[in-house]
């Protein structure tokens, strides 16, 4: 089997509500664009992903997938993942780990299809269901989260994660309020978006530490390593970090080696693919930590990373950010919770997700090749 195309069909997503993760960037909402990738191969099998999100269009990573990462796979094995993972990393300086994310995903999707199996089958089932939790969004009001986590705990989600306005004074007032609201045995995180300084990470930690918080993430900067170990050094509470270090899979190993993170971070889009974060599953399995999965920023990237936390024992929950509807797109029949807080694991070949093909086609703006 070989590569004989690759294509994005860049489409129309409109209706995205106005939404903020991170407080001083900027939001996004009203419309923005996906790619759908098809790598097609001589063998009838396409494999197929998605490129972009509500908050950044396919159109800033397409060009440079076409341009810098076709010719390296045209003609050559699509099984060969291993292989073409490697090529494409070699040329991350020209393209985006996004692209080379799409491109991999597209490439277990084949692998699923030729196999007939599910990608979690062909990489190896640890599980069946993955516990879900729910991930804000920043509101505007304290109060917003408080009715927001108590409305999420009466319908079954198991956790909640709280993206706050990260201003660390408010921020510990806001965690009572939630933690008051559902009770002290429900699951609480604090996703803190790398907005503080040691000091500030201190005192948050510190509260949210005796408030029973699973974990409290991203506080300090993006590559502050060295403070994050002395912010682990002086707090029980598990600090997570590595969501956006940049690099690849040897970029893991300082965090690991000087104790900076309790877990390591990472998604099938802002580090490469499903073969790289695999690879830092294990990694990390091998130092008695877990690979916690960042959400995927489209369709199609999450039910990717589902099949990477159904495929590692080092996981605890799947991350589901709110609003839904500024997260999924253009995919029938999506992921949702079940009643008892769960995500059940696709068992369709490949990714095994169905793509509204009809809606893609109605709103098609440009072609890339």
């Amino acid at each position: 089997m070989k590569i004989t195309d690759i294509k994005i069909t860049l489409f129309r997503w409109e209706g995205i509500p106005e939404t903020k993760y991170v407080q001083g960037v900027g939001g996004f909402g009203g419309v923005s664009q996906l790619g759908l990738v098809e790598i097609i191969t001589d063998d009838g099998i396409t494999g197929r992903s998605f490129l972009g999100s509500a908050a950044r269009g396919a159109h800033f990573d397409a060009q440079s997938l076409v341009d810098t990462l076709k010719p390296v796979l045209l003609g050559q094995d699509p099984l060969d993942r291993e292989k073409l993972y490697r090529a494409m990393w070699k040329r991350n300086r020209n393209t985006t780990l996004r692209a080379i994310g799409a491109v991999d995903v597209a490439l277990w999707d084949i692998g699923g299809i030729a196999a007939s199996l599910p990608i979690h089958r062909l990489i190896g089932t640890y599980r069946t269901e993955v516990r879900a939790y729910a991930s804000s969004a920043v509101l505007p009001t304290p109060e917003g989260y408080v009715d927001e986590a108590v409305d999420l705990k009466k319908k079954g989600w198991g956790a909640y994660k709280i993206h706050p306005p990260t201003r660390w004074r408010e921020d510990i007032a806001l965690a009572t309020a939630v933690r008051k609201a559902v009770g002290d045995d429900y699951t609480l995180m604090l996703d803190s978006t790398w907005a503080y300084n040691l000091r500030e990470a201190m005192q948050v930690g510190r509260a949210i530490e005796e408030m029973n918080y699973y974990w409290f993430e991203d506080p300090l900067g993006e590559d502050d390593i060295l403070n994050y170990v002395q912010l682990r050094q002086k707090l029980d509470i598990p600090v997570m970090a590595t969501e956006y270090s940049w690099g690849s899979l040897e970029a893991y190993v300082p965090w690991i080696t000087l104790g900076a993170t309790a877990a390591l971070r990472g998604d099938v889009a802002v580090k490469g693919g499903i073969t790289p974060c695999l690879k830092a599953a294990h990694l990390a399995e091998a130092f008695n930590m877990n690979f916690e999965l960042h959400h995927g920023g489209n369709s199609l990237n999450n039910w990717a990373n589902l099949h990477i936390a159904a495929s590692i024992r080092n996981t605890d929950m799947f991350e589901v950010l709110l609003p839904s509807s500024s997260q999924k797109y253009a995919v029938t029949a999506d992921l949702e919770i079940d009643p008892h807080g769960f995500i059940q694991v696709p068992n369709g070949v490949g990714l095994g997700a169905e793509i509204d093909q009809d809606l893609i086609a109605r709103n098609t703006m440009a072609s890339v090749k």
